[in-house]
């Protein structure tokens, strides 16, 4: 066989020698995994200050401590939102009209939603890892389809069926499938790791939070804040 009639199989004469429909697939797939892994380098640098910051609340809930972390970023962390949000329904006081219970779920209730906004923050973009995981190896598979059909197109016009008239296209097309499997394998491991890390992290500190409230309630602020006007007089 004449070397020059071999078939070139590289990488990059697949894309290039490529229908332009699979081409457009092709890049759409690369566009995707590149968007995967960007997310997935934001997320692991986000989830590991997320879970520090959820183990700091629960060291904080554990120690009884209710003074607010200081600085901008200490302001900016689980515990600092936690603690903002409760120590103002805390220095409220309880109502004379309002059980003990009740007292606890109030500041609760005002802590929970800080953890729920806090870590809603950390929920864009793992959407779109579901959405590519789950739709990169259908649309690989379009191409697929769409270069085979388009290598028979190319059979019949050469009238022609021999593996040098065949194997080029259809090369070309399963190139597509393996780059929608690229950018889906990544996602779908990544998207269901984050999930579940932020559920976990959810659930510690939202556990924090309840035992921070219970720890809360049981000391009077507004008596605290009166004895202390009191020394300062």
């Amino acid at each position: 066989m004449n070397p020059a009639s071999v078939p070139d199989f590289t990488i990059q004469s697949l894309i290039l020698n490529a229908d332009p429909v699979v081409q457009g697939v092709m890049a759409m797939l690369v566009l995707a995994s590149l968007a995967c892994w960007a997310i997935i380098i934001e997320k692991s640098i986000l989830f590991g200050r997320l879970k520090r910051e959820a183990r700091s609340l629960a060291a904080l809930a554990a120690s009884g401590a209710i003074q607010p972390p200081e600085g901008d970023a200490a302001k900016d962390s689980l515990s600092g939102a936690v603690l903002r949000a409760g120590l103002p329904e805390w220095r409220e006081g309880r109502d004379q009209h309002e059980s003990a219970g009740e007292f606890r779920d109030r500041l609760e209730r005002a802590m929970r939603a800080a953890v729920t906004a806090t870590l809603r923050r950390a929920e864009p973009g793992l959407p779109l890892l579901a959405t590519i995981g789950s739709v990169s190896p259908f649309v690989g598979l379009f191409g697929t389809v769409w270069g085979i059909m388009h290598s028979f197109f190319g059979i019949a016009a050469k009238q022609d069926t021999g593996l040098a008239t065949v194997a080029p296209g259809i090369a070309e097309a399963l190139f597509a499938t393996a780059i929608g499997l690229v950018a889906a394998i990544p996602a779908v491991i990544a998207y269901n790791r984050y999930s579940i890390g932020l559920s976990r992290i959810r659930q510690e500190a939202l556990g924090a939070a309840a035992s921070l409230a219970s720890r809360l309630a049981r000391r009077p602020a507004v008596l605290d804040g009166r004895r202390k006007a009191g020394e300062s007089a």
